[in-house]
C-alpha cells in the first residue's frame, strides 16, 4: 500500500548512490547475491535472539534491495536480474518468520502462520505478473519494473516495518505476526480479484 507513495521520495538518493556504485564497477547481481546473504544471516541471528543484530541485517538487506535495481537501471537490466531479485526477496521474507519461530516455541505456530501468508502474496503476485507479461500489460506505479507490480494492503514497506516492531518487540510477535499474516490474506484475496477481472 505504501510502496507506491515511497518510491518518489526514496528513488533520487538510491539513483545517486547507483550511479557512484556503477561507476565502480559494482554490478547489480553482486549487489544482489550480497544483500542476500546478509538477509539470511539474520534467520540464526534472530534464531538465537540476537534481536537488534538480526534488525541491523534486516535493514541492510533492504538498503541493497533498493540499490540493485537502481543500478541496473544505471547499466542495463537483465532478465536474470529481475528473476534473482524477487526469488531472493521472498525467500528472504520467510527466512525472517521462520527465525521468529525458531527463536521461541510460542512463536511457532504464527510464524507458520506467517509464512502461509507470504505463500500466498507471494503466489497472487507472481502469477499475476506472469500472466500480464503473456498479455504485454505493464505499469510504473512503483516505478520502473522488470515485471508488473501488483500492489496490495501489505506490500514491501509494510513487511519492513512488521520485521521492525518484531525486532524491537520481540514479545508482540504472535500477536502482531497473526495480525500481519491476515492482513496478507486480504492482500492475497484483492490481488485474486484483481486477477479475475483483468484476465477475464
Amino acid at each position: 500500500m505504501l510502496d507506491g507513495f515511497l518510491h518518489p521520495v526514496i528513488a533520487p538518493p538510491l539513483d545517486r548512490i547507483a550511479r557512484w556504485l556503477a561507476a565502480l564497477g559494482v554490478s547489480a547481481d553482486t549487489l544482489t547475491w550480497t544483500g542476500f546473504v546478509i538477509g539470511l544471516a539474520a534467520l540464526p541471528a534472530i534464531g538465537t535472539e540476537h534481536y537488534g543484530l538480526g534488525l541491523i541485517l534486516v535493514l541492510v538487506n533492504r538498503l541493497i534491495d533498493g540499490l540493485d535495481g537502481a543500478v541496473a537501471r544505471q547499466t542495463s537490466p537483465t532478465d536474470r536480474g529481475a528473476y534473482l531479485d524477487i526469488v531472493c526477496d521472498f525467500v528472504f521474507y520467510s527466512a525472517v518468520g521462520f527465525g521468529f519461530a525458531v527463536a521461541r516455541p510460542m512463536n511457532a505456530i504464527a510464524g507458520a502462520f506467517l509464512i502461509f501468508s507470504f505463500v500466498g502474496t507471494g503466489s497472487s503476485f507472481l502469477a499475476f505478473a506472469a500472466v500480464a507479461a503473456k498479455r504485454s500489460l505493464t505499469t510504473t506505479s512503483r516505478g520502473a519494473k522488470s515485471i508488473y507490480y501488483l500492489g496490495g494492503l501489505t506490500e514491501g514497506t509494510e513487511t519492513i516495518l512488521a520485521f521492525v516492531v518484531f525486532c524491537l518487540a520481540p514479545a508482540s510477535f504472535p500477536v502482531g505476526a497473526s495480525i500481519f499474516g491476515a492482513l496478507c490474506w486480504v492482500t492475497t484475496a484483492s490481488r485474486i480479484a484483481s486477477g479475475v477481472r483483468a484476465f477475464s
